[in-house]
């Protein structure tokens, strides 16, 4: 995989954006939820196609960028010290870690707990929850998938071939063009509403690979509130 930083004037601003290039047939910008813009490219497209490809969604690309830059600073990293609040479906959960002889993780009221024989250590505490979450995330999202299938008139057209979850730092999911559905691991502490937004959206991609009027047309049919979620998944994990 290569990578390479670029900006391009628009107008009076400035784009700058970061190709990387792939083994792939197709040409894809997408702008993160820190405002920055990626470019995912053929390994072989001059930067020349690419900057008429950005110039041509430029206005989408600066709209974007409006939209998230207004749920920025984001949330400071969490340190996973006792009393810290951390989010699990939506709600949100203080930090009790208690001495024990073995390692667990478990939800009690409204209280994560973790047992640990290394209370005093927030690196294992964090390894802990880490753990927990990703148990949770591989428990939780194929349920919310059979969910939001459900959604669309012909569920099996949309099935993907395989679910896979893992931490990123910027999307919450993608569709590969085998049909493959990433979804973050971090998507497990947004609300269900939330996540059955993501899921949805990426299903929708099943169908139409971009963000194209056919796209929305079809995400707008399948998830008609699907802009208030977007906003709340944002507004609660940034």
């Amino acid at each position: 995989m290569m990578q390479e930083s670029h900006c391009l004037r628009y107008g009076a601003q400035n784009i700058h954006y970061e190709i990387v290039r792939r083994p792939r047939k197709t040409l894809e910008i997408a702008v993160e939820p820190d405002a920055s813009v990626t470019v995912a490219a053929p390994l072989e497209t001059p930067l020349e196609a690419i900057e008429a490809r950005l110039r041509k969604r430029a206005a989408w690309v600066m709209r974007q960028q409006r939209y998230f830059s207004q749920f920025l600073p984001r949330t400071p990293e969490r340190q996973y010290l006792a009393g810290e609040t951390h989010l699990y479906l939506g709600r949100q959960y203080r930090l009790k870690v208690i001495p024990h002889t073995h390692n667990r993780v478990k939800l009690i009221r409204g209280f994560i707990v973790v047992q640990t024989p290394r209370p005093y250590s927030p690196e294992t505490t964090r390894e802990l929850v880490e753990a927990w979450y990703r148990d949770r995330a591989h428990l939780k999202f194929p349920e919310r998938l059979e969910h939001c299938l459900a959604r669309f008139p012909a569920p099996q057209a949309f099935r993907p071939q395989g679910l896979i979850v893992r931490q990123t730092q910027q999307r919450w999911g993608s569709m590969s063009p085998a049909g493959h559905l990433l979804l973050n691991r971090r998507l497990v502490q947004a609300s269900v509403d939330a996540i059955d937004y993501v899921i949805t959206h990426e299903l929708c991609h099943v169908a139409e690979p971009h963000h194209g009027p056919a796209f929305y047309e079809l995400l707008d049919k399948i998830m008609p509130d699907w802009e208030r979620r977007k906003q709340r998944l944002e507004r609660a994990m940034a």
